[in-house]
């Protein structure tokens, strides 16, 4: 691709986000539309045939034909194989991170499980949190994780995945505990300063941290206040468990595992190296090791158990934790379910997801398809309310095609910078928007990485409990109510 043919976005705030998006004006809006318009069409009929289970295969493979379809077309507009394999090559670049993590975070579940570390949080949950609290608690509790790690995948990999076996066992369904997790999640990613999506807004667009921090709060905070009230309403209603189901499960734990308070010192080492910004990938992996070293502690008779009870039992149990299929066996078949895992080999399954979806938005940028799709967007807004609707437009849709958060920030806010300058909006306008609209709708899309990940790791679809993300939900109407009414509204000073 000729330097005259192509521009390049680099925000280095952000992974190896070096994004090079080229510009075929050539290519008419309706036929840049038909590798979006049959990949909806397919992923909604799977949808309907295979339910929760299109993401198991199905999905992938038509993301893949849409790659392809992207690319036949791209080639009647002179764009050759080598951009298009170029573009997909960048976009699996910057995947690679969220696929490693997800590996961890596979053998992470499986450890903590054998060593008793998840079953230790379930049990003091069950003492703590109260049935019909639990939905906000669990809200609070995710968003204080999360301010303090600045991490939305951190917060679901450790007290995510605890939250979730506590409100199964309180009899809530697990799609309203899912996206009470996530709603605080990411409330909490959004408003820390350690959050590489809170930082990568607020460089892209030229905005202070700080300033940026603040002004999310305008629409943040009413956000979170609106699904914490609904989340209270529903944990009302959706608790069935009774104390005394609640006691009877934590005593078959103590029965069945050595439950000791010790072993919450490896989740609680896992975030202290995150909050000292040790990176999510080694803190992680310090996670594994150390979950298999409270395993061989604490629990030899269950590593033995899982490991076959012959010559290197313990090598093999906590090998088999880290990559394939254990259960701890309680003799409660309802508990049984919920304390198994598949460590690495469960997230093969979202990792191919990740690599279809990023095929398919790699060719769709290599291609100027994308490009060619938003542009016409941008030629829409003309009031300062139509503008803030088509950034936040547009990082929805990024967030549906590329599916990548980060480029469902960089690129709408590379592209709209100019046009709050010359419309007199201060660049905390945009930097607001891209994290209300591209950081948290990321999670609501099956095919996303967060979307993926965030699935695979609390072990629900994400069209269960994207209806349940209340906050996730709400952000982007708030930010076209601030924008309708002008409220907030920071003007560049001349």
């Amino acid at each position: 691709m000729s330097n005259a043919d192509s521009q390049t976005i680099t925000a280095s705030s952000a992974p190896d986000t070096d994004i090079v998006l080229a510009n075929h004006p050539e290519i008419p809006l309706l036929v840049a539309s038909i590798p979006l318009s049959i990949l909806v069409v397919l992923l909604s009929m799977n949808v309907f045939i295979f339910g929760d289970d299109a993401v198991s295969g199905s999905n992938q493979v038509i993301l893949m034909f849409s790659a392809a379809i992207t690319t036949a077309i791209a080639s009647f507009y002179n764009v050759s194989w080598k951009e298009i394999e170029s573009g997909i090559t960048q976009s699996l670049k910057i995947a690679l991170p969220a696929m490693l993590i997800l590996l961890m975070v596979g053998a992470l579940s499986g450890t903590w499980l054998l060593s008793g570390i998840i079953p230790t949080m379930i049990y003091y949950g069950l003492h703590v949190l109260d049935a019909s609290w639990f939905l906000a608690s669990s809200v609070i509790i995710s968003a204080i994780v999360a301010i303090f790690t600045g991490s939305s995948w951190t917060t679901s990999a450790t007290i995510g995945i605890a939250l979730m076996g506590i409100g199964q066992v309180l009899g809530i369904s697990p799609g309203l505990i899912a996206g009470a997790v996530i709603s605080g999640s990411y409330f909490g990613d959004k408003m820390s300063p350690l959050s590489d999506t809170t930082n990568l807004a607020a460089a892209t667009t030229g905005t202070e941290l700080f300033t940026h921090i603040r002004y999310m709060m305008v629409t943040t905070v009413p956000s979170i206040t609106i699904a914490l009230i609904i989340f209270a309403f529903l944990g009302i209603s959706a608790a069935q468990g009774d104390s005394l189901g609640a006691e009877a499960i934590a005593q078959t734990l103590d029965a069945s595992l050595n439950i000791t308070p010790w072993l919450l010192l490896v989740p609680l080492a896992v975030l202290v190296m995150v909050v000292r910004k040790v990176p999510a990938l080694p803190a992680i992996f310090v996670g594994v090791l150390l979950g298999a070293i409270f395993a061989l502690i604490f629990q030899p008779e269950q590593v033995a158990r899982i490991g076959g009870n012959g010559d290197f039992a313990l090598y093999k149990g906590i090998m088999m934790a880290s990559f394939g299929d254990i259960e701890i066996v309680t003799g409660d078949a309802m508990l049984d379910s919920l304390l198994s895992s598949s460590g690495i080999s469960g997230m093969l399954g979202t990792i191919w997801l990740i690599m279809s979806s990023m095929m398919f938005g790699g060719a769709m940028e290599a291609s100027g398809f994308l490009q060619r799709i938003t542009a016409a967007l941008m030629s829409k807004a003309k009031s300062v309310t139509g503008l803030i609707g088509t950034t936040a437009g547009t990082c929805i849709f990024s967030n549906a095609t590329t599916s990548d958060q980060y480029l469902a920030i960089v690129v709408p806010g590379r592209m709209f910078t100019d046009t709050y300058k010359e419309r007199g909006l201060a660049p905390q306008n945009l930097s607001r928007t891209l994290e209300d609209t591209g950081t948290v709708t990321s999670v609501l899309v099956p095919w996303n990485t967060c979307g993926a990940y965030h699935a695979s790791v609390l072990g629900v679809a994400t069209m269960s409990y994207a209806p349940f993300a209340f906050f996730c939900l709400i952000s982007p109407l708030m930010t076209m109510v601030a924008a309708a009414t002008q409220y907030k509204m920071a003007k560049i000073e001349r």
